[in-house]
């Protein structure tokens, strides 16, 4: 993982957000390079890594777990129920977590599920998808487009309002988020969505030059190298990067609900999520998009330490409330 390091565009982080990626950096360190521990070690190490900084925050009135059947076995959901039922039926935001398909898991954003959850008044369903390498490209895919059906047969039976589901994702789970969307838009049923919520999401599979030299860095939280690497693991082929529901940059954006864009500026795919916000806009579709000053990949985590985080977990919310109230 990208460590701690200076330069200009380090100097432009956000000081508060600096800590984070140098405690981050530093405990990653303890473990030896990271790109050369065996997947099961990795993982490992980026669930102790990442521990820290789930602690605290919101309490929910309920937490649970269920198994959603679909094609490729069971998938696992978490259930984060925020407060006592004042209406029969309310909101939910189906949540993905990041790691480029390949590491993370349900724990490592378990803060943020619940902070999203409090913030928003909505019922969360974490997503404990199926990863890569072991899982190809688009196996994690069809099981968060599983759940979401799941949801509208038997959401109800949680509190669930079937008519006001988003999706939602940072990173890789970002691209998962707007992908479901694009195959639930153009499937049989046609299943409308209420909205997608995505953070610093990968919608191509590499960046530019530009972007790792400013970026992609010791100073940072996401190299050049690492991207590729995770599309590598995520992709059956070479030739999977032209599929739309791999890469949708490639998609026709046309017929998608509202979008909420949360783009940390010193983020190697700060481009191709300002490209995304660009062709959502031009498709049609009601775009909100931030670009956050001063923020690395992954600045959500840093909730407990970081204002900006808190700041865009406030935006998001906002914006949830208003597209489920208006499809409520």
């Amino acid at each position: 993982m990208s460590s701690s390091g200076e330069g200009k565009a380090a100097d432009r982080m956000d000081p508060q957000l600096r800590i984070f990626v140098q405690q981050v950096a530093a405990d990653y360190a303890k473990h030896g390079p990271f790109d050369q521990l065996s997947l099961s070690v990795a993982r490992q190490v980026a669930e102790q890594v990442r521990a820290p900084w789930r602690r605290g925050g919101p309490v929910m009135r309920s937490t649970h777990e269920t198994h959603v059947p679909c094609g490729s076995g069971r998938v696992r959901v978490r259930i984060y129920d925020p407060m006592e039922r004042a209406d029969p039926l309310r909101p939910a935001l189906v949540y993905m977590h990041g790691g480029g398909w390949t590491i993370f898991s349900l724990d490592t954003h378990d803060r943020v599920m619940r902070e999203y959850a409090e913030r928003a008044n909505v019922i969360v369903i974490g997503v404990d998808y199926a990863l890569s390498p072991e899982w190809k490209f688009p196996t994690a895919l069809e099981q968060v487009v599983e759940v979401v059906r799941w949801l509208n047969r038997y959401g109800g039976e949680m509190g669930v309002d079937p008519a006001r589901v988003t999706l939602g994702g940072d990173s890789a789970g970002g691209n998962l988020a707007l992908t479901a969307a694009l195959k639930l838009r153009d499937a049989a049923d046609r299943y409308a969505l209420a909205g997608i919520l995505v953070n610093y999401g990968a919608f191509e599979a590499d960046c530019s030059e530009e972007s790792d030299r400013q970026y992609g860095g010791e100073g940072f939280m996401l190299s050049r190298g690492e991207l590729q690497g995770f599309w590598e693991n995520y992709l059956g082929s070479p030739a999977d990067a032209d599929n739309p529901l791999a890469c949708p940059l490639n998609a026709d954006l046309k017929g998608l609900p509202p979008v909420f864009l949360a783009i940390a500026e010193c983020d190697v795919l700060c481009e191709q999520n300002v490209s995304m916000a660009e062709r959502l806009r031009h498709a049609g579709v009601a775009v909100t998009s931030h670009v956050y000053p001063g923020t690395p990949h992954s600045f959500l985590e840093a909730v407990s330490i970081a204002q900006v985080s808190a700041r865009a977990l406030d935006d998001a919310a906002i914006w949830l409330k208003h597209v489920t109230m208006r499809n409520g």
